[in-house]
């Protein structure tokens, strides 16, 4: 068994920028939200019968009370930001499990159910559909991270081969240099370079040793590195705890949950009022096989 844990607000930014508008004759854009769910039948249709797709019914979470320049969504187009709940009720009509995250994010989602399924004996590979920087920390064991857009795989071996420090050590690795994407700076001077090179020897935050003549690996401006971070050691910390991804998030308790067995009985419902009839039979088609 394989599963498939998908990024749905990731998916919706995408196609929102990837096709042209679509306007319902209600005057609701739907451009993006019938892309995002064709690739979701499209995945059914290259094999996948275990599917779970997360996404942010509100873009603030509980990151957004630990520190204040956490992205809120206030820059996100009304187009775009109208189209979040109308994704999750199409899904939901399509028979697939969404988790619309509010207090947690999509991210934490995915990581909780990747955590469920990768216990289950009867699951050979769970993969994580986004490209998410944040998410490598959750690669490992059966669990991988997948780019659909660019059709790659990651490992352990390929995380630790795009960052230079392996899972267990890219939340401390943002801490370190920030996420412009999420909101947070990381430490000044501290670049991907030299925060690799010392947390590929040290692991985390607090074992980097607070004098940088017993660091062990050759840094350009270890004496200012060093200097910065122990001035800034609990400002670090907390930009690591933010990029940590919270795998207590509400999603599943067993992996049999997201067997995808069928569109509900109102998709054609729904599907009339959002302009994407096309995909009814698509959906019917891959249900007929089913049975």
């Amino acid at each position: 068994m394989q599963v498939h844990l998908v990024d749905g607000t990731y998916e919706l930014f995408r196609y929102h920028f990837a096709l042209p508008s679509h306007v319902t004759a209600a005057g609701q854009e739907v451009g993006a939200t019938r892309g995002v769910a064709g690739s979701m039948l499209g995945l059914l249709e290259d094999g996948a019968t275990h599917v779970g797709i997360a996404t942010d019914h509100v873009i603030e979470s509980f990151r957004n009370e630990l520190y204040a320049g956490y992205k809120d969504g206030s820059g996100i187009e009304p187009e775009l930001k109208s189209q979040f709940p109308r994704l999750e009720e199409l899904l939901g009509a399509l028979g697939f499990v969404v988790w619309p995250m509010v207090r947690h994010e999509a991210d934490d989602a995915l990581g909780a159910a990747a955590l469920i399924a990768q216990a289950d004996e009867r699951v050979e590979r769970v993969y994580i559909c986004t490209p998410d920087k944040d998410l490598g920390q959750c690669v490992g064991g059966k669990v991988f991270q997948m780019d659909r857009r660019k059709g790659l795989t990651f490992g352990v071996s390929e995380v630790t081969e795009k960052f230079g420090v392996g899972p267990e050590s890219i939340a401390d690795y943002l801490g370190l240099v920030g996420d412009s994407a999420d909101g947070f700076p990381g430490l000044a001077g501290w670049g991907a370079k030299s925060a690799a090179t010392v947390l590929a020897r040290y692991g985390h935050i607090e074992d980097i040793p607070s004098n940088s003549d017993d660091w062990d690996v050759t840094v350009r401006g270890a004496a200012k590195l060093s200097a910065t971070l122990n001035e800034n050691l609990d400002e670090a910390l907390l930009f690591r705890k933010i990029a940590t991804i919270d795998t207590c998030a509400p999603t599943i308790s067993n992996v049999d949950e997201l067997r995808w067995t069928g569109p509900r009985s109102d998709l054609q419902a729904v599907a009339e009022q959002l302009d994407a009839t096309a995909l009814v039979a698509r959906a019917e088609k891959l249900a007929t096989a089913l049975s």
